[in-house]
């Protein structure tokens, strides 16, 4: 495996150190009793401090509403596992909006779950219909093939809180027979490299895959010793640890907003074998996208 992995988050999520990465224990050595002592005294919990506690856990759940046509459960009992073959994943608001361009057709897709959470950095509204800039998070199936489902997820999803993402919504998926692509973005700051990052043809794209992914990808491989974080991170560790083929793609971008250029460093994906069915008519999906940006501005200028 090219590069390393880095699982942010709890549970499997956390077990993410099995491309090289060392992970330091905390050492106690150096810590006298009497010292211990007082910081168990400082650390005990009144019954105040749990009832917060129990308070702010329980307002960070991760809620996962699968909304799917009636009759495929029966009232009261738990749906049963959705059959996948591709479940496509797009983590950011750049990633998110290349699959509203080039691949997210209103006549093809539905909406069935959306996720609702809350944290530091975001709360997820109940609406569907959501600008490029809102924090959400929907999941859509492919209408003449179920089996295809695509995941945006413009919101951030916290440290403590993947764990809960990965298994509520991969709990709802059957993963014999699964594929997942994940797309995603981060500053170009963060590529590791001997050249300057200022020489960089920025954005590019960078694929870091499971042992299982046997296709070939469709951008050079990361490199040593850059890793990845966060949801992300926190999807490819679960396809490793449950053994689903799985291929991240990183657009490394200097640009943070909502940015054409950086969307559009995604269109080598369009002809890879898990999209190249799903994609719309280039020329639509070209008005697509400046629709999409042009209702971005239009509502940025309103808070202006």
């Amino acid at each position: 495996m090219r590069g390393a992995l880095r699982g942010r988050g709890r549970g499997r999520a956390a077990m993410a150190t099995f491309f090289g990465e060392v992970v330091a224990a905390p050492s106690r050595a150096g810590v006298d009793d009497d010292e211990e002592e007082a910081a168990g005294e400082a650390l005990e919990e009144t019954p105040e401090d749990r009832e917060i506690r129990r308070r702010v856990e329980e307002k960070r759940e991760v809620a996962v509403r699968w909304a799917l046509p009636a009759g495929e459960a029966a009232p009261g009992v738990a749906p049963e596992p959705l059959p996948c073959s591709r479940f496509v994943v797009a983590v950011g608001h750049n990633a998110a909006a290349f699959l509203s361009s080039f691949i997210l057709d209103s006549t093809c897709w539905e909406v069935v779950g959306a996720v609702k959470l809350w944290n530091e950095w975001c709360r997820t509204s109940n609406t569907t219909n959501v600008l490029p800039t809102d924090s959400f998070c929907l999941f859509y199936r492919l209408i003449s093939d179920p089996t295809v489902l695509l995941c945006q997820c413009s919101c951030y999803v916290a440290e403590d809180q993947q764990f809960q993402w990965l298994e509520k919504v991969f709990g709802h998926i059957r993963k014999e027979g699964l594929q997942v692509t994940i797309l995603s973005t981060c500053p170009v700051a963060d590529y590791k490299t001997q050249e300057s990052t200022l020489t960089l043809p920025s954005p590019f794209l960078k694929a870091l895959k499971t042992k299982e992914f046997k296709e070939q990808v469709c951008c050079p491989l990361l490199e040593q010793p850059n890793i990845v974080r966060d949801l992300p991170a926190a999807v490819l560790s679960y396809c490793q640890v449950w053994q689903i083929p799985a291929v991240l793609y990183q657009c490394y971008t200097d640009v943070i907003k909502l940015d054409t250029v950086t969307i559009e460093a995604f269109k080598p994906l369009l002809s890879s074998e898990t999209l190249k069915n799903l994609v719309k008519d280039v020329s639509e999906s070209t008005k697509s996208l400046k629709k999409l940006l042009t209702t971005n501005e239009n509502h940025n200028n309103i808070y202006i």
